[in-house]
């Protein structure tokens, strides 16, 4: 997936990040009987805030779409990675990792430590993906209508 561009996403970006956010979600709210926590949040805010960063592909007409993102929130310790959304057409392309790639780079760059991500216990293909590529089970909590795994990768 060399062809990607990851930028910081921009106001207006944000109906195009709530439609990539709900087009990577919405196969798993028949599954886990509620609405996953990224789509329910505040995309506006998030981009103003400087939590969004965007992957553009080319398209056929060589223009760019977005086709993916990460919502990163530095915290004191380290950099939470609240969000991963690839659009359904643009998955098994390696913009996924590209965009966990991103995300530890900008760990660094900030001199955080390691990462940290939770997903829903129902989403089975994330429990697959986090620990290929680095990442060790935390624990499992359950917060309201949530039952989450947490992770964390240590950066070196």
């Amino acid at each position: 997936m060399t062809n990607a561009r990851i930028r910081p996403a921009v106001a207006a970006d944000v109906p195009e990040v709530r439609a990539v956010v709900d087009a990577a979600f919405r196969p798993y709210v028949a599954r886990i009987k509620v609405l996953p926590a990224p789509m329910e949040a505040d995309h506006a805010a998030n981009v103003g805030a400087g939590r969004v960063f965007v992957a553009e592909l080319p398209d056929d007409g060589g223009t760019a779409r977005l086709a993916g993102l990460v919502v990163l929130e530095p915290r004191a310790d380290h950099l939470y990675l609240d969000t991963v959304a690839v659009l359904p057409d643009a998955q098994g392309a390696g913009l996924g990792r590209l965009l966990l790639e991103f995300a530890e780079a900008r760990a660094r760059a900030l001199g955080l430590p390691e990462i940290r991500l939770l997903t829903n216990a129902m989403m089975w293909e994330n429990q697959k993906i986090y620990p290929r590529l680095g990442y060790e089970t935390v624990e499992r909590r359950v917060t309201g209508p949530y039952d989450r795994i947490h992770y964390r990768k240590r950066l070196g």
